[in-house]
């Protein structure tokens, strides 16, 4: 059984099983990812990040590095905002890149470009779509469904807004909310809370929760933040292109802005790279 080399990093509590795999020689089966992702018997993580070249990963992406990004139960995913953050943190701390200039990174949902913040690393996430789409959420702690909106950063998110802090500390995210009707391949739900002003010195705030597919409620969602400060603006009408989005994990920034006629949206906050080792594949 190999040996492999891992680092274990976290952005906002949202953690990850990072693995080198510079030359694409590693083909880790969903079990393998399942296994070093457990925390009773593995690593522990939300998921698992293989850093690999692009060309070497045969992914077809114009930036260098690759992340093939993996959720906590093996199945891929297409994105994850925080683990952007620090698979560029790990990059530019093992010498694998540099970020004194901002760093192009190949997901699964385009390439997306880092740069370093005053709150750690910001990454822009591109475009986002919605439609007129209203799916019921039945999670366990509401008293009724509750409708969403489908939010689609490169990876699918659907937006609920609850009336209190009490419904969203209330809710039990150990069972997996219904979505009806159910989206082909799942998404993440956030269920979401204004702040009360929700506008301060400019900056909207908002509190949220998310169940993540393929893993399970985490302290932190890094496109979620950005779905839930999306969802939220529509709804408030009018509200500001700048947001702090708290979660159990920390706060991220979420930024809205104009390029080439289009709205993008940015996702800025801490990367953190926790300790390294190494760990026999089963």
């Amino acid at each position: 059984m190999p040996e492999i080399p891992f680092t274990k990093g976290h952005g906002t509590g949202n953690d990850f099983v990072i693995v080198p795999d510079p030359d694409g020689v590693l083909d880790l089966s969903a079990a393998q990812v399942a296994a070093l992702c457990d925390r009773h018997f593995g690593i522990g993580a939300d998921g698992l990040l293989r850093v690999v070249r692009s060309a070497a990963g045969g992914f077809g992406s114009d930036a260098e590095w690759f992340m093939d990004y993996r959720n906590a139960d093996g199945s891929i995913a297409e994105m994850c905002g925080n683990g952007v953050r620090v698979f560029a943190r790990y990059l530019a701390d093992t010498g694998l890149a540099s970020l004194d200039s901002p760093l192009a990174v190949g997901t699964r949902a385009g390439t997306k470009t880092v740069t370093r913040s005053d709150d750690g690393f910001r990454v822009d996430l591109g475009t986002w779509r919605t439609d007129a789409a209203d799916p019921l959420v039945r999670a366990r702690g509401l008293d009724v469904a509750r409708p969403g909106m489908n939010i689609d950063l490169g990876n699918p998110h659907i937006v609920v807004a609850l009336a209190s802090d009490a419904e969203l500390d209330g809710l039990d995210l150990s069972v997996i909310p219904h979505i009806d009707p159910q989206p082909e391949g799942g998404a993440n739900v956030e269920f979401v809370v204004p702040e009360d002003p929700l506008i301060t010195a400019g900056v909207g705030r908002i509190r949220m929760r998310v169940f993540e597919r393929g893993v399970g409620e985490t302290l932190s969602c890094g496109t979620g933040t950005v779905a839930a400060a999306l969802a939220v603006r529509s709804w408030a009408g009018g509200a500001p292109h700048e947001w702090r989005v708290e979660v159990p994990g920390g706060v991220l920034g979420v930024s809205m802005f104009e390029m080439g006629g289009q709205e993008r949206v940015a996702l800025s906050g801490p990367a953190t790279l926790v300790y390294s080792g190494t760990v026999t594949l089963a």
